[in-house]
């Protein structure tokens, strides 16, 4: 997000609590965790994380604004544990299947949303760590955008991919669906909100004599690097597809040297 200057944060937590990853990390914890019999807990460790976070950053980062996404996690996990208290057995059950996919697309939504509206989310955070004088910059705002449209482009992904384990499949903890999928998305948008704004900044001041900006491969090697972990939870969790565990393993030790000599 630091496309044009060095963050104002006076620490690591300062940084931190200003980047628009926190702000998503109630919603990122709840789609992981929800599932048959774990709505209430998912609720409750979701929104406690919301105000934890919250009151962080007030006392951290005295005077910082307020962000949508900090008031979006509020609203919305104090009403689902409200509905989840007064809840018929019915409509736990529904929650307890569907919730994931609401809150995802939720979060699709204030993503494309906010950048309809001219504010896209992560812009709130973005200006508390640069000086104000590249607020307005198309550079800056440019990199903003794309961001938060990676961002709704990932929330969409899991809702997609949970709502196919939990309306085809029939299968809510399916390790793909609920899982794999959603993990891979949501890393993906978490490397390219650290990478990208490195490539900007770079290309910003780039001559024949400075670095050149960063490789594709610094984005992708996280992802191939997970591909060990993914084949060893399938070669764990999915009998009928240890094949797969094994050829993940084998292609992501090979992809993660292969993107290590380049980056």
């Amino acid at each position: 997000m630091r496309t044009e200057a060095n963050s104002t944060g006076s620490n690591p937590v300062s940084g931190f609590l200003e980047n628009p990853v926190v702000g998503m990390a109630p919603w990122i914890v709840f789609s992981l965790l929800v599932g048959p019999g774990r709505f209430e807990i998912a609720v409750g460790i979701a929104l406690a994380t919301a105000l934890a976070l919250i009151a962080l950053s007030r006392l951290v980062n005295r005077g910082t604004s307020w962000k949508l996404l900090e008031l979006a996690d509020v609203v919305f996990f104090t009403a689902l544990a409200a509905i989840g208290a007064t809840a018929s057995p019915d409509t736990l059950r529904w929650l307890e299947t569907y919730a994931g996919e609401v809150a995802n697309i939720t979060l699709t939504v204030i993503a494309f949303g906010s950048m309809a509206v001219g504010m896209p989310f992560t812009l709130q955070y973005a200006r508390e760590q640069v000086d104000p004088a590249y607020w307005h910059t198309p550079g800056f705002i440019r990199t903003n955008y794309l961001i938060t449209a990676v961002w709704g482009l990932a929330f969409l992904v899991a809702a997609l991919a949970g709502a196919y384990g939990d309306l085809v499949l029939h299968n809510p903890n399916n390790i793909w669906t609920g899982w794999i999928i959603q993990i891979l998305a949501m890393v993906a948008a978490l490397r390219f909100t650290v990478w990208y704004p490195q490539v900007v900044r770079a290309r910003a001041t780039h001559d024949a004599t400075g670095p050149e900006p960063p490789h594709l491969a610094g984005l992708l090697l996280p992802l191939a690097g997970l591909l060990v972990p993914i084949g060893i939870a399938v070669l764990v969790f999915d009998d009928n597809a240890w094949w797969l565990g094994i050829a993940l393993m084998l292609t992501g030790g090979v992809l993660t040297k292969a993107l290590q000599s380049q980056n």
